[in-house]
């Protein structure tokens, strides 16, 4: 057999081969196999050496046909191998749009935004505005007009968040500082106290920070919601018929109201307010501590002293100021023993609302 014949035989073979590979690494591997520094016909062309001057001029003749047909062969194929690849990557990837959508799942309010809202509704029904102020305070706003003396165990610094000097050039210590995160928001009532005269009936939502522990019942950051009526001939009857409307609109027509005196600086008298326990109905169990009753809020009649500070006659009118936590009446009213799991965020947490 000649070199020519063997030429033939292998361009017979390779374009078998390239025919047969059916992916492209099948394909890489038979271009290597005959074109390659390596390959078949590679090792046949170097014994041209030895041919004679007669014989080489047919031969590089035929052996530049063979190489042309198997590189043709290979571009073809290649191009075939690739054209099916992007067909198949279409057809995986085609939308049917006659296919339902996939629906996402929605998202809503937090609970505690669904409970200030539906504390302001209840307000709002009965007549009251609702007013907002600064997070940042002047301890005139937060304490002084409110009949805090100089000395009271609120305005110490391991109670409260004291804000930088003006200056910048320290952080403040203890009484050096009149700037301060607000301790609830109660300098609401006197901003608006200030800039409008009675009646007056707000309701004051709002975020306020204490330098609590984050424990069952505490947070150093909560949402409190307290109100204000400013009026004439405003009683103490006034304020326990308001709190039992509430009671009833947010825990249900069967709980019972309880009031305890209690004290603080911005009204006089003053009481904290509890409801009959919704497990026991007031007979007394684990979830009430034995009591029957659970604490809901603080509230009182504004001290005339707060009335001075804004320039309101407390000899003609008269009001009643009161005050919640929106995490405790969300955890009263879902039984959630823990207010730390409302700001949690475990979203399993949350699924119950």
């Amino acid at each position: 057999m000649t070199i020519i014949d063997d030429l033939r035989a292998l361009e017979t073979e390779a374009l078998a081969a390239v025919e047969a590979a059916s992916t492209s690494e099948a394909l890489e591997a038979t271009r290597v196999g005959y074109l390659g520094k390596k390959g078949s016909l590679t090792a046949i062309l170097r014994g041209l050496g030895a041919l004679s001057h007669e014989e080489r001029p047919e031969v590089g003749r035929v052996s530049n046909e063979v190489r042309t047909a198997v590189e043709s062969a290979l571009e073809a194929k290649k191009a075939a191998l690739d054209g099916a690849a992007r067909e198949g990557r279409i057809a995986a990837e085609a939308v049917d749009v006659t296919l339902p959508g996939r629906r996402w799942p929605v998202g809503r309010q937090h609970v505690l935004h669904e409970i200030v809202d539906e504390i302001v509704e209840i307000f709002a029904g009965l007549g009251y505005q609702i007013a907002e102020g600064p997070e940042i305070e002047l301890d005139y706003y937060n304490f002084t007009a409110l009949n805090h003396p100089p000395d009271h165990p609120a305005r110490a610094l391991q109670d409260t968040f004291y804000v930088r000097d003006l200056s910048g050039d320290r952080a403040v210590v203890e009484g050096e500082s009149d700037v301060l995160l607000r301790t609830h928001t109660s300098p609401v009532q006197v901003h608006v106290m200030e800039a409008q005269k009675p009646p007056i009936y707000v309701l004051a939502p709002g975020k306020v920070y204490r330098r609590d522990v984050a424990d069952p019942s505490h947070l150093p950051q909560f949402t409190q919601i307290e109100g204000l009526v400013v009026d004439e001939g405003i009683t103490f009857g006034d304020l326990k018929g308001t709190l039992e409307h509430f009671v009833h609109q947010m825990f249900g027509p069967e709980r019972r109201v309880r009031l305890r005196p209690h004290f603080f600086p911005f009204t006089e008298p003053s009481a904290e307010v509890d409801v009959s326990c919704a497990i026991c109905g007031g007979e007394g169990c684990r979830s009430c501590g034995g009591e029957g009753w659970l604490e809901i809020l603080g509230c009182g009649m504004v001290d005339p002293n707060v009335f001075g500070h804004v320039g309101i006659d407390p000899e003609r009118y008269t009001g009643f100021a009161f005050g919640m936590g929106a995490e405790r009446i969300a955890g009263l009213k879902y039984g959630v023993p823990d207010l730390r799991l409302f700001v949690e965020g475990d979203t399993r947490f949350m699924h119950q609302f």
